[in-house]
């Protein structure tokens, strides 16, 4: 069959009434997580999983997988668009990727320009997920047939690659990163050695024989640790909302945003695809892009509504680039996306190569669910931006106990354990502890997940080599992800090294 058709019977997927359901309720949970300040995708999706469980139970393996993975990758890019309205009017990001936003979309916001700012994230977000879908489609099937000729070392080396990455650019000390990355792969070994059946760190606790679920952990560090962070730190809403007047953008307020609309997708896209980079770099760079190109840069900054635009549409494309790599490659190349393939494998669905061929019903219904939630996701916020406003205004008093609730009941549904509400508890004041001192959770979760397939990997290619560590430098893939991965922590910390030489001889 040709992609057309393989798109055509994912629309079909898609289009069940089911699954069109549980479209709609990813798109509208991921703009409310999104709005509320502090939760972001990562914790929305991590709550979410266990609940898709219980909805989908009715349904066959490979249907419940399917309208699972359709709804939680509705809340991953809902909740993207979700972060621009705290941005816009309150000056505060209702998720890392829309930081860059607060800078224009407030001032525009204190001018009486909400309704025009938040139109545009909503226009460009819609027209950054088509942009993306569009690369997703065409570039998916090509990648996952590279990817199916890789043997174990040029996997090892790959994963590698994106623990680096995702080392490299999370939080602001690369030494905690990489720190964050090592206690995550040391979670990964808790359990029963699956090779020599030897107990490892279980002290004797029965409930660690099958190693940490990474479900518990995920909700435990994200959710359970910004309700801790929430209580303790006093945090509340107490910026002062701005007004919403004229909610449809003027035509030059579309004319002067088509261009950085169209600018920041393209670029989000490709950045979306680097493992580790996601939508915090996508909207960064398509900032600093429509600034270097403006005729006038002085107004960023001020209430420039291309400020708006490129960022916005940046970070919408990037959670679309960012499947390519889960889907095609078995590797996250975000927090939210390593999220996202524990719940495949929670459904014993594996991305990578193989998923085109094994599961296409899965693999082309959620591409083909992206369109339709896009769509949704412009029907929806356009007139509903209003509400949504008023979701910000939620007390932390009714916001908490929600949280918590979600997650205990989320949790026990999967898991049955009294030892996992323990341990979601326990990882919710260890999640607090590490955030405050900024130490990123991104690289634990991924360095969880990918533990054991790195480790597997690994064993593989030193029982093809007889134990020779020189597999993983002769195979010429798996040397270049290697070289990349490698450059990808030293460049930084030269290029910091040498702006201090600078510093210095300037002072001198």
């Amino acid at each position: 069959m040709s992609t057309m058709d393989y798109v055509l019977h994912g629309l079909g997927t898609a289009m069940q009434w089911h699954n069109v359901l549980f479209v709609f309720l990813g798109v509208l949970i991921g703009t409310v997580v999104g709005v509320l300040p502090g939760i972001g995708p990562m914790s929305g999706v991590a709550l979410l999983i266990p609940i898709t469980a219980t909805m989908t139970a009715g349904l066959g393996p490979e249907e419940a997988a399917t309208s699972s993975i359709i709804l939680l990758a509705g809340v991953y890019y809902g909740a993207m668009y979700g972060g621009s309205t705290t941005s816009i009017l309150l000056n505060t990001p209702g998720e890392s990727s829309s930081v860059v936003t607060t800078l224009d979309g407030y001032q525009m916001a204190k001018q009486g320009r909400a309704g025009a700012a938040l139109a545009i994230s909503a226009i460009g977000s819609f027209a950054a997920g088509i942009i993306s879908l569009i690369g997703l489609i065409f570039l998916a099937r090509p990648l996952s047939a590279v990817a199916i000729k890789f043997g174990p070392a040029e996997y090892f080396s790959l994963m590698v690659l994106g623990l680096l990455a995702i080392s490299g650019l999370a939080g602001k000390s690369m030494v905690k990163a990489l720190m964050m990355t090592a206690f995550g792969l040391l979670l990964a070994t808790i359990g029963i050695d699956n090779v020599s059946g030897v107990e490892r760190f279980t002290f004797n606790i029965p409930e660690l024989y099958q190693g940490l679920e990474f479900l518990t952990v995920a909700v435990g560090t994200f959710a359970v640790g910004e309700v801790f962070k929430t209580i303790l730190q006093r945090e509340g809403n107490d910026g002062e909302l701005a007004k919403i007047n004229r909610i449809l953008p003027t035509k030059q307020d579309l004319k002067d945003s088509a261009a950085p609309i169209a600018r920041g997708s393209v670029l989000g896209f490709f950045i979306g695809l680097l493992p580790g980079a996601g939508a915090i770099l996508a909207s960064f760079f398509a900032y600093i892009v429509e600034k270097k190109i403006s005729k006038n840069p002085e107004k960023f900054g001020k209430g420039a509504i291309e400020g708006v635009a490129s960022p916005e549409a940046a970070n919408n494309a990037a959670s679309g680039g960012a499947m390519i790599p889960l889907l095609t490659l078995g590797i996250p190349s975000s927090g939210t996306t390593a999220i996202l393939m524990g719940a495949f494998i929670m459904y014993n669905v594996q991305p990578g190569p193989l998923l085109f061929q094994d599961h296409p019903q899965l693999a082309w219904g959620v591409i083909a669910s992206m369109f339709v939630g896009n769509l949704m996701l412009l029907i929806l916020n356009m007139p509903l931006v209003k509400v949504f406003a008023k979701v910000i205004e939620t007390p932390t008093k009714y916001l908490i106990p929600l949280i918590i609730v979600f997650s205990v009941f989320g949790v026990y549904a999967v898991q049955y354990s009294t030892f996992d509400l323990l341990l979601i508890m326990g990882c919710g004041l260890v999640g607090y502890f590490l955030s405050k001192n900024d130490y990123p959770l991104a690289p634990l979760v991924l360095g969880l997940i990918l533990g054991p397939m790195l480790e597997n990997n690994m064993r593989r290619a030193l029982t093809i080599s007889n134990g020779d560590f020189m597999i993983f430098l002769q195979k010429p893939v798996s040397l270049v992800f290697l070289i990349i991965g490698f450059l990808w922590l030293t460049i930084p910390l030269i290029l910091k090294r040498r702006g201090k030489n600078v510093l210095v001889n300037e002072e001198a």
